[in-house]
């Protein structure tokens, strides 16, 4: 995620924010994080692209997952990211991680007492039941699916507007919450911090109603929107610090100002000038590399590991992609090196051959398409293509969101598929709808750019499966960019997710991810990492490529700005 690049699905993620789709990773810092923050002051989001919803039954990528974590709470959720292990879930609104039965098909949890929303009303089990099934609503759940495919329900349900209470979530009391699991599933704790998975009040939430009026439970709430320019947060007065043992909430107020231009962004970071002291952003432009390497400069730089995977899905469901030696063709052709190039350099991306990214655990080192320096290898893309009569090439459109990076990315494929007589026409497609675009089947075009992150690193169960499963291709909010829906992978899927041993599923997913790729239901990519830039008067600022957790920065001296 998205998460989305979405989502994770996810990808790069809105606004080339925080970053991706979905789950975390680890900082190599350089100024800000080991400073002490202060309580107070405001900090500052300078961003590109609006957040693609401010539901996060809807919203799926690690941009505005990070958003949410300031606003919203759920039973569990991912450790601070200055915590010893990131990586790990911890108890959120729930006493405790969950209890689950003999058989693994019962998980149990009990609420803390203190729980509030920003209007004062209490958070009890039924709030926390209402908000989970709004993720089978069909028009609304198109976020994160995990809840969805691991909590029991009938076909027929249609989340709690149109079919009433979950019948797979028991209430017994204002404390207690029971969920019922199709299967055994033993990372479920890991399901329930997914950013759908959070209190709503009972009723509320329906259509487009929460934009005018977002009722928070965590520490922040909307005290302006304006779409597409700017989000201010004030504090939540109802929100028991004594209850949270994650976020720190240092600032009094956040501002995420919206619709400005990369190359803007990274001019007002350098200045750093009256307010953009305590501002923050996504990485930095390719361009800008050179000037932060100014002594004045070069103390604030921040560097992160690369926790998601760039790739470009292949519709199989279209001609010619359809045939697998056309996909091991597009694999063989595409220039990585030149694709590294038009992405800011060795810096700022590694070329990519599998779909699990090294730092993500479960990463299997492999490379079935290889070439040269990863330059690509033309005369074995034309020999798969003429195995199947495509010798004189063929063409295709390509999706691309409307961001520079993604577009150099694209002109890179499109030039070293022109060497195969494979002709590129490139569509373009707005940031904030990008990912419900191409996540919805019927709007797919052959093939995509986009990006996937792991909703939890600690495991690769959520870095390839999702993108594969056959059985999990929906109408919208489609993580199976490929549409592909072979028995194999998910029989294979099934096979792995049973295994108890979470260190031996691990070695499986690992082989799993080649096994996979020996299809070619899409090019590995890149292998983005970040460079960011943090207002001089930013503390505690751990960017991280998946999502960067907003919730424990603060500002060195909140007078300033």
């Amino acid at each position: 995620m998205a998460k989305r690049t979405t989502r994770a699905a996810v990808a790069v993620a809105a606004a080339a924010l925080l970053l991706t789709a979905c789950s975390n990773g680890g900082s190599d810092s350089g100024g800000s994080a080991g400073d002490e923050p202060t309580t107070g002051g405001t900090i500052h989001m300078l961003q590109n692209a609006d957040f693609s919803y401010l539901d996060p039954a809807r919203g799926f990528d690690g941009g505005v997952n990070a958003f949410y974590r300031l606003i919203y709470r759920g039973l569990t959720m991912q450790a601070a990211g200055d915590a010893e292990d990131p990586n790990a879930i911890v108890p959120d609104m729930a006493e405790s991680l969950g209890t689950a039965s003999e058989d693994g098909l019962t998980w149990t949890y009990t609420l803390k007492d203190g729980l509030a929303f920003d209007n004062g009303d209490p958070i009890t089990s039924a709030e926390v039941a209402f908000g989970i099934s709004r993720a089978w609503d069909p028009e609304i759940g198109i976020g994160s699916p995990w809840l969805k495919n691991t909590i029991e329900a009938p076909a027929d349900y249609l989340g709690p507007y149109q079919s009433g209470e979950h019948p797979g979530i028991e209430t017994p009391d204002e404390h207690t919450i029971v969920f019922h699991l199709t299967e055994p599933f033993p990372e479920f704790d890991n399901v329930l911090a997914q950013p759908n998975a959070v209190a709503f009040p009972v009723g509320t939430g329906a259509g487009d109603e929460f934009i005018n009026d977002v009722i928070a439970s965590g520490p922040y709430t909307v005290e302006t929107y304006t779409p597409g320019s700017l989000i201010r947060l004030e504090r939540n007065d109802h929100w028991d610090a004594d209850t949270d043992d994650v976020r720190k909430a240092y600032p009094d107020a956040w501002e995420f100002e919206i619709g400005l231009d990369g190359a803007t962004i990274d001019e007002r970071l350098m200045a750093g000038q009256g307010a953009d002291a305590n501002a923050i952003s996504g990485r930095i432009q390719p361009a800008t590399l050179a000037r932060i390497q100014a002594p004045d400069l070069a103390d604030r730089v921040e560097t992160a590991d690369a926790y998601c995977t760039t790739y470009m899905g292949m519709n199989t469901t279209k001609a010619p992609f359809d045939q697998v030696e056309v996909r091991q063709a597009i694999n063989y052709a595409i220039d990585r090196a030149s694709l590294q190039t038009a992405s800011g350099g060795n810096q700022l991306a590694d070329p990519a051959t599998t779909i699990t990214p090294p730092a993500v655990s479960g990463h299997k080192d492999f490379d079935l398409y290889p070439s040269d320096d990863y330059t690509g290898d033309p005369e074995k893309a034309r020999e798969l293509l003429a195995s199947v009569g495509l010798e004189d090439g063929f063409s295709f459109t390509l999706d691309i969101r409307s961001q520079p990076i993604m577009q150099a990315q694209a002109e890179s494929i499109q030039q070293a598929l022109a060497g195969i007589d494979v002709d590129v026409e490139l569509n373009v497609i707005d940031t904030s709808t990008y990912y419900e675009t191409i996540g919805t089947p019927s709007q797919q075009s052959d093939a995509a750019i986009t990006g996937w992150c792991p909703d939890w690193a600690s495991s690769a169960s959520t870095m390839v499966p999702p993108l594969v499963d056959g059985r999990l291709i929906t109408d919208k909010g489609n993580s199976n960019l490929a549409q592909i829906n072979d028995e194999g992978i998910n029989a294979r899927i099934d096979e792995i997710k049973a295994m108890t041993d979470l260190e031996a599923a691990n070695v499986e997913w690992g082989e799993f991810d080649e096994e996979v790729m020996a299809l070619a239901p899409m090019a590995p990519l890149l292998w983005e990492k970040g460079v960011f830039l943090p207002g001089g008067n930013i503390a505690n600022y751990i960017p991280n490529t998946s999502m960067t957790d907003l919730t424990i920065i603060g500002l060195k001296d909140p007078s300033v700005g």
